[in-house]
């Protein structure tokens, strides 16, 4: 392809509203352009490496045996009704009428469509394990779409879904697309982590997520330092080893604390520790229910496995006006000691003595606190934040380590949630109805090519992979109206072209320094820079992106070398 013939709108300026590096240099580098809030087009550039990811997407996908199909993308509102979900899922799911005012929504995710053409398909289990997938563009009505095709409201997925007669054909299922997506990402060139997850709206017993490792990730993720064991932060478990609690050796007492009302304050100010202090947090639940959480005082609380201690579907901060008819006090004073609603502890509570608590009241706290003999827990949970150093809960020797991640898959073990809910049944080998045990699998295509992004670039631009870059190689050619130099690189152009590569050839009749910047900011991983000095003396500089090498090889050498270096990076991400 020719730079003067391509449509490659580069910008000198990141735009105001970009925020994270992959929304300023895809829109900087020419990848994409924003229609409207949360949904851009893909130009010539960017969809290049949308292609190539959904690519490797597809041949990963067809080697564990998926098979692809295409939903609509306007799924019609019965099934969603059916399902249970049409009420459930919120606004992000846009809903509409046709003319003849019948309901419909935009597919945010295709659970419901699949399970109807299964149902009304397959009625054997001769015909099962099944797993179809599709590459398609999705719509969620984000409340506050950012961070470019980060967090769209449009945008590109590769979702699947697995039918089995049992567990044990689901669970085979699963670990195939647990296989292939680490062999996704893998051949993507990416650092990543598969976690164990939330299911959240989905359903599900059990669930992956797959991270981008990126210092900009949402998601906070820990990983044992000695065995194979990652999660979400939202999902990790902890083991509380030796937890007995301690005899109470201080005196309760009422103290005055003016003007101190968060944890840091409060222990300043009495000169302790912050893991000396239990904190008392007053939530609500999705079922209108109030209750106390306590938590050592330099830990926070993790709202989702809270919600699922108590099956729940949410649990949030109670507002100012609860807090206050709940404990007599303001936001900031509460405390377990006469409180009237169930306590719930973090385990890690159990082990502790003479700590410090609210005193439900203004500017008081009690030293001295002790469980039982001050106040009586309901109940003691696994309800805290994980956090670097936690032990790991899988194995004697390993402690967590802390990473931030961008999620860019996500499979799920649904079981029978949908089949159930939509009657989508086979008869087993004895003739008897069986609901069909499923699985779910979803690839964010642009979040992924964002996140990689996120992880690979420097203060002057992109460094996309190998596998995923719109193009493998950029000829910058430096004086386009020098004939020796012209004819030299429309020779290796042609060479180049004939080998397989892709090139892009910067035929632009553009000052030196313009094409360097432009090159660096558009990252192909491999640039050949024509000049007449060094084509002189029967040299090319060949320089890579990432690392920033550079050296000078002989032009009659030049298009093999660069043919290996293609070869070695696209080899060594399979």
């Amino acid at each position: 392809m020719r730079y003067s013939q391509y449509l490659l709108p580069t910008l000198k300026e990141t735009p105001a509203d970009a925020e994270v590096i992959s929304h300023q240099l895809m829109m900087r580098a020419g990848m994409i352009r924003k229609a409207a809030a949360g949904i851009y087009s893909y130009m010539p550039f960017g969809l290049r490496s949308i292609r190539k990811m959904e690519q490797i997407i597809r041949e990963e996908m067809n080697k564990a045996g998926a098979i692809e199909c295409l939903m609509p993308m306007a799924n019609p509102a019965e099934l969603w009704q059916e399902s249970g979900r049409w009420e459930k899922y919120g606004k992000e799911l846009l809903r509409f009428k046709d003319r003849k005012e019948t309901d419909f929504c935009m597919g945010p995710t295709h659970e419901e469509v699949i399970t109807d053409i299964i149902r009304n398909t397959v009625n054997s289990y001769r015909q099962l394990p099944l797993n179809l997938y599709q590459i398609q563009t999705k719509f969620r009505d984000e409340i506050r779409p950012r961070f470019g095709l980060m967090r769209g409201r449009e945008f590109i997925m590769k979702d699947a879904y697995s039918f089995d007669l049992d567990d044990e054909g689901a669970d085979k299922s699963y670990s195939k697309m647990y296989q292939a997506y680490r062999n996704i990402f893998n051949r993507c060139g990416l650092k990543f982590r598969s976690v164990e997850a939330d299911s959240g709206a989905i359903g599900g017993s059990f669930s992956h997520e797959f991270m981008v490792l990126a210092e900009s990730g949402e998601d906070g993720i820990v990983s044992c330092d000695a065995c194979e064991y990652a999660a979400n932060v939202e999902k990790a478990e902890l083991v509380y080893r030796d937890l007995e609690t301690p005899a109470a050796t201080a005196v309760l007492q009422r103290v005055d604390t003016p003007g101190q009302k968060t944890i840091e304050d409060v222990a300043a100010f009495l000169q302790m520790d912050p893991n000396q202090l239990v904190k008392t947090l007053i939530v609500q639940t999705s079922e209108d229910k109030v209750l106390a959480v306590l938590l050592r005082g330099d830990r926070e609380l993790n709202e989702i496995k809270l919600a699922n201690k108590l099956g729940v579907d949410w649990v949030l901060m109670a507002e100012d006006d609860v807090v206050k008819r709940t404990t007599g006090a303001p936001t900031g004073f509460a405390g377990p000691i006469g409180l009237k609603i169930p306590v719930i502890a973090d385990a890690e509570v159990r082990g502790l003595a003479d700590f410090v608590v609210g005193g439900n009241a203004v500017d008081v706290h009690y030293t001295g606190a002790n469980l039982n003999r001050d106040f009586a827990v309901s109940q003691f949970a696994d309800v805290r934040q994980a956090v670097a150093g936690d032990p790991c809960p899988r194995c004697d020797c390993g402690k967590f380590e802390s990473w931030r991640g961008i999620e860019v898959g996500h499979v799920f073990k649904l079981g029978t949630k949908y089949s159930d809910a939509m009657n989508a049944t086979v008869l087993d080998d004895q003739g008897k109805t069986k609901p069909l045990v499923m699985g779910c699998y979803g690839i964010g295509v642009g979040r992924t090519v964002a996140a990689a992004i996120e992880q690979n670039h420097d203060e002057y631009g992109m460094m996309l992979p190998m596998p995923l870059a719109p193009f493998q190689v950029l000829i910058s050619v430096l004086n386009p109206k020098d004939d020796q130099v012209r004819e030299a690189s429309e020779q290796l152009y042609q060479q180049l072209l004939d080998m397989g590569i892709e090139v892009l050839l910067d035929d632009r009749d553009e000052r030196p320094g313009i094409k360097f910047k432009d090159a660096d900011l558009i990252g192909i991983p491999l640039r050949v820079t024509v000049g007449a000095r060094n084509l002189k003396e029967g040299n090319l500089e060949l320089k890579e992106r990432a690392s920033g090498e550079q050296v000078l090889v002989p032009f009659d050498q030049l298009a093999k070398r660069v043919q290996q270096m293609v070869d070695e990076a696209l080899f060594v991400s399979l």
